[in-house]
């Protein structure tokens, strides 16, 4: 594990880049937005490239903030109908970004901040910072964390950790874009994915939920049994599993030419499945160029009772992780 400088921010703050190596695998990661940067790994036959979709330099990720690439995502992760909730009777408004609603933590989310920085063991990184109360709109000072780490079989996992001192929301996730294929190899469309969900949040034109649970049988959503991932997928899928205290597996992604395969585990009781139909024209990845598997409470849970509760407490501590597990098969 060491760390270099990565670039300078145009206001003059330093971003790092920190490295994790370890069985075979090879994870950078960056201190501005907590972004993997790329995640190399080899295929059947030995040849080693990253499968997370990222730039060379700092100006890639200033210049395209929209599609999240590597991002740590917060404070609430993926939409919040009219960019408003309500909490303890007291009414919040945060930023709107995404037409009338709020996405992946506002205009100046965690994806657009440099975290603090230090090891986290031999072979991990802790990035840390404060966010204000009031930042975003979102209320009371949070204090967060999270760890990124390579364990003996090089799979990669993402702890988080908060606290606040007012009741507030969170939800954090990762928004890496995995190709298995190699990340500006093309396509992702046609890896074969499984996810272990029987049921989906359906939405309305603008993504928000309807607050119904829709079953996945005998519709395009069905990935309880691996099948190839086609385009126009940016759904929550409820996972069987629910909330639990260790993570557990949820979700595979599987690229037939290469053998690369990754598996998703987690604590969280949500998954959204994101197939990139929208890059920009001037990126160098294309339409379907990398399928994001984001862990997560429930879009929109602050508005939805009947959701998995995305609020946190002065008396409590937030905790979340997901491990992401590579192989060949």
């Amino acid at each position: 594990m060491r760390s270099e400088l990565f670039g300078t921010l145009p206001d003059g703050t330093a971003v790092h880049r920190w490295i994790l190596e370890r069985g075979g695998v090879r994870v950078r990661v960056l201190t501005y937005g907590g972004i993997v940067q790329s995640a190399e790994v080899p295929d059947r036959c030995g040849q080693v490239a990253s499968v997370a979709l990222g730039f060379d330099g700092l100006d890639g990720y200033l210049s395209h903030p929209g599609p999240y690439f590597g991002a740590l995502v917060g404070r609430y992760a993926n939409r919040i109908a009219g960019g408003a909730f309500t909490l303890d009777g007291r009414t919040h408004r945060l930023a709107r970004n995404d037409g009338p609603n709020g996405l992946h933590g506002g205009e100046r989310g965690f994806d657009k901040h440099v975290w603090e920085a230090e090891p986290a063991g031999d072979h991990g990184v802790r990035l840390s910072r404060v966010s204000p109360d009031g930042e975003e709109g979102y209320p009371g000072r949070l204090v967060v964390s999270a760890t990124y780490a390579l364990d003996a079989a090089g799979a990669l996992s993402i702890a988080y950790e908060a606290t606040t001192d007012a009741p507030t929301v969170v939800n954090l996730t990762n928004h890496t874009y995995w190709n298995l294929a190699g990340a500006r190899s093309g396509s992702a469309l046609g890896h074969e994915v499984r996810i272990t969900a029987s049921r989906i949040t359906p939405t309305d034109g603008a993504g928000i939920p309807t607050g119904a649970y829709e079953d996945v049988a005998g519709t395009r959503f069905d990935f309880r049994a691996a099948r190839p991932v086609g385009p126009g997928l940016d759904h929550n899928y409820v996972l069987d599993k629910g909330v639990t205290a260790r993570p557990v597996e949820v979700a595979a992604l599987r690229d037939p030419a290469s053998g690369r395969a990754l598996t998703v585990a987690t604590t969280e009781p949500g998954l959204q499945l994101y197939t990139a139909d929208h890059f920009p024209a001037d990126l160098p990845f294309g339409p379907g160029g990398g399928v994001a598997l984001e862990t997560q409470r429930f879009p929109d849970s602050p508005n939805r009772p009947r959701f998995p509760s995305a609020v946190l407490r002065p008396d409590e501590v937030y905790r979340s992780e997901t491990v992401y597990g590579f192989s060949v098969r």
